[in-house]
């Protein structure tokens, strides 16, 4: 014979809350999307709120990401904001990393974040430099990996892998001289019966249509 008893039923734990969770209740309403990918957390923001997001990542008990990684971009050129500025985040008391998304176009910049976190001079140097996306209230927002003068951004998905000008150093006039790239072929128009294929007064090794003509 089965015992009665007035014990409740056991009730489910409640879920453990997430770092996606606490990034939600810290950024709310100041964030579009926040998705979890391959163990990591993603926010996509509105360019404009770029510094409160980032202050509030870095100020907020729940989150406590004050140590900056880095920033990149991504070019995207079939969109009408062609740039992702990405920017990467380590909370290292707790052992988080997340990773903040904003998208721009050619022209609008986004604000600097070197008055939220000063590591960020250099490496939104380097992301204007190789991608030429703008950030407004930059100290000092110029080249530092390309030369000077140097025309076009090399990380865009238009810039051509040969780049527009090549660098020598002329003999006579004793300095380095900048011309325009000139190939000895049409661009990657290959028949692979050679890894060279040019004019070359000499045949090279395995260069079996110089030795046809």
């Amino acid at each position: 014979m089965a015992l009665e008893t007035d014990a409740p039923a056991a009730s489910a734990p409640a879920p453990v809350p997430t770092l996606a969770d606490f990034v939600k209740t810290a950024l709310q309403g100041l964030t579009s999307d926040v998705t979890t990918a391959y163990g990591e957390v993603n926010v996509t923001v509105d360019a404009a709120r770029i510094l409160e997001v980032l202050t509030r990542l870095r100020d907020d008990a729940s989150c406590q990401f004050f140590c900056f990684i880095d920033i990149t971009a991504v070019d995207y050129p079939s969109r009408e904001k062609r740039f992702e500025v990405v920017y990467h985040l380590l909370s290292p008391r707790l052992n988080h990393r997340i990773r903040v998304k904003c998208d721009t176009d050619e022209m609008t910049p986004v604000p600097s974040a070197v008055s939220v976190f000063p590591a960020a001079n250099w490496y939104e140097r380097e992301t204007y430099d190789m991608f030429g996306v703008f950030f407004s209230g930059h100290p000092d927002l110029r080249r530092m990996l390309t030369d000077y003068g140097f025309e076009g951004y090399p990380l865009r998905k238009d810039f051509p892998m040969t780049g527009y000008v090549e660098v020598r150093y002329d003999d006579e006039q004793k300095r380095v001289v900048y011309e325009p790239v000139r190939l000895n072929q049409e661009f990657r128009q290959f028949d692979f019966l050679s890894p060279w294929e040019g004019d070359t007064p000499y045949t090279l090794p395995g260069d079996e249509k110089a030795e046809r003509n």
